[in-house]
């Protein structure tokens, strides 16, 4: 096996990583992480520089990993802010390291793309040779975010250590309707949810559904300008730029969707979804003032009643946020690997993380106890 360092997802040949990257995931394939270095939303300057990963035998492409070289932990969504504080009391530098990663992005999909998924000696070509970036290149340390299920036993067997999370997502159990939906909560959520999505109707709000090409230029500037003034209000700008959302459109047509929220003919709101045949993310939202209930409808009410009529099984609205409970989410775990260079940080991350996957165990726990259904669903 060769592994090769790429210092640019552009010098990989497309057909060869998308024939790796499982179309369950558009942020996974080739031209979505082009697009986002040639935009200049990946780059050094913004503390992503790219080192992605290619294991090759006899000329052929057998495995590939998203890496990148960080030095901050902006855009991450596994928070190790922590672990960077306890590394510069101790007069030790954290950045830089390395990430397996979708930028911006965290959804749970594969980071080790295997061409054979039992193909335990590419993936354990793929990890050994993180390992040996980051200590050749003096990085503290390599960490994997939101990998799939499918991932962790090649983590495991490279001695990373294993982090627990949750997220809330939506199963679809065959609903026909949005009604048929809401009949399977209790009467007091169902109530809930009607007089939520009641208010957005008095105020007269309609909305509609754009995909893929016919999404044109003029309507990416409205939904970002409406984007980087929900940003902007909580103190930061997009990390994706308005160049890099038109290009979707163009390059991946089938994997974008925007609901697009309406007074007459004024856009007030909007939501970016990334999409598969079987999946709906959750990605961006915006809007021009506050309306009431106006985000939990754009944003979850409006995916869930897309994803019932258009046959996805799983909606993944994106990190944190306990109110998506009531809206018929249930908490599923996530989770990340790491592995330190310095083994007295190392042995007490690793003591912290089985503590806090304790934590997360009777959160999750208790959590599942107050979903809106009648009877507890079971997502497993």
């Amino acid at each position: 096996m060769k592994v090769t360092v790429h210092d640019g997802v552009a010098s990989i040949a497309r057909n060869d990583w998308n024939a790796l990257a499982r179309d369950e995931y558009p942020f996974l394939q080739h031209e979505f992480l082009q697009l986002a270095e040639e935009t200049g939303c990946v780059s050094a300057q913004h503390g992503w520089s790219p080192r992605h990963l290619t294991v090759s035998e006899g000329g052929k492409l057998r495995a590939a990993m998203p890496l990148y070289e960080k030095s901050h932990s902006w855009g991450e969504f596994v928070f190790d802010w922590a672990w960077a504080n306890a590394y510069e009391q101790a007069g030790l530098s954290y950045y830089p390291k390395l990430i397996s990663a979708v930028p911006f992005t965290p959804a749970p999909c594969p980071k080790l793309l295997l061409r054979d998924p039992d193909d335990s000696e590419a993936a354990a070509g793929l990890l050994q040779g993180a390992i040996t970036l980051a200590a050749e290149t003096d990085c503290s340390s390599f960490h994997v975010l939101f990998p799939s299920a499918a991932d962790l036993p090649h983590l495991e067997a490279a001695g990373m250590l294993i982090r627990k999370d949750c997220q809330f997502h939506w199963h679809n159990k065959g609903y026909t309707s949005f009604d048929a939906f809401l009949a399977t909560f209790t009467s007091a959520k169902r109530k809930k949810a009607r007089r939520d999505r009641r208010r957005v109707q008095e105020g007269g709000i309609k909305f509609r559904r754009i995909r893929g090409k016919d999404i044109d230029a003029d309507t990416w500037s409205v939904v970002y300008r409406l984007i980087c003034r929900t940003f902007m209000i909580r103190g930061s700008m997009p990390y994706y730029n308005e160049l890099f959302f038109r290009g979707l459109s163009e390059q991946l047509p089938d994997g974008i969707l925007i609901i697009l929220a309406e007074i007459g003919s004024t856009p007030v709101a909007a939501a970016v979804f990334f999409e598969s045949d079987t999946h709906l993310y959750g990605r961006y939202w915006g809007s021009d003032g506050h309306y009431d209930s106006l985000h939990f409808e754009t944003c979850y009410y409006q995916g869930i009643d897309y994803c019932i009529d258009s046959g996805k099984q799983v909606f993944e609205p994106g990190t944190q946020g306990e109110h998506k409970i009531s809206r018929g989410f249930s908490p599923v775990p996530t989770w990340s690997a790491h592995w330190l260079a310095h083994p007295q940080f190392s042995s007490a991350i690793e003591e912290y993380l089985g503590e806090e996957g304790k934590h997360v165990d009777r959160y999750m726990d208790a959590i599942d106890s107050r979903t809106p259904y009648k009877e507890p669903v079971d997502d497993s």
